[in-house]
């Protein structure tokens, strides 16, 4: 029975390049932008909309779902016959209100405002603070609700070229200039 699963699965991976290409397409992207949005190499995409069969899930797929506007495991559904779930349909986790307004009340409003706005989001990730002992920050990409798919893209490159600067923070080993920095904001 395995081996027919394993056949069936094969046969599968043309109709994953396919799926790719079309939402990747849908967005406006080119397989660079895509694969820069992933942090992925290019040539990780265009293996991905070849199409040849695998004997095994390729990593690069799950950094680039959400990118195409699916929902994490999509790929995995089309190789087992199904559709792709659209990330704007992925049921909500099991938070509680009571939750949900415990963490409200510990963040600043203009934050919580911002965390429940409309707009779509576009990519989120926490950053480690160096030399901050453990310290890390929060940052959550918001898009226009108006945004061209070429224009959600040019935010998105502009969002990793930030988080690339953001990642490579110094140290702050220098005291004088982290007190200027922190009275600065």
């Amino acid at each position: 029975m395995r081996a027919m699963t394993e056949d069936r699965t094969k046969l599968q991976w043309p109709r994953l390049a396919t799926a790719i290409r079309a939402a990747r397409e849908t967005r406006g992207l080119s397989q660079e932008a895509l694969a820069a949005l992933a942090g992925i190499a290019e040539g990780s995409v265009q293996n991905l909309e070849a199409g040849k069969p695998r004997n095994r899930m390729p990593q690069t797929l799950a950094k680039i779902e959400p990118h195409l506007g699916w929902a994490g495991g999509s790929g995995r559904l089309i190789l087992d016959g199904g559709d792709p779930i659209p990330a704007s349909d992925t049921p909500p986790g099991d938070h509680d209100d009571a939750e949900a307004d415990k963490l409200r009340r510990k963040l600043p409003l203009r934050i919580v405002d911002e965390l429940e706005s409309d707009d779509p989001l576009l990519d989120s990730t926490v950053i480690q603070l160096p030399g901050a002992n453990g310290a890390r920050m929060t940052v959550v990409v918001h898009g226009s609700p108006e945004a061209t798919p070429q224009q959600i893209q040019e935010a998105l490159l502009a969002w990793r070229r930030a988080e690339e600067n953001l990642r490579r923070l110094p140290d702050g080993d220098d005291n004088g200039d982290e007190s200027r920095a922190a009275n600065s904001s």
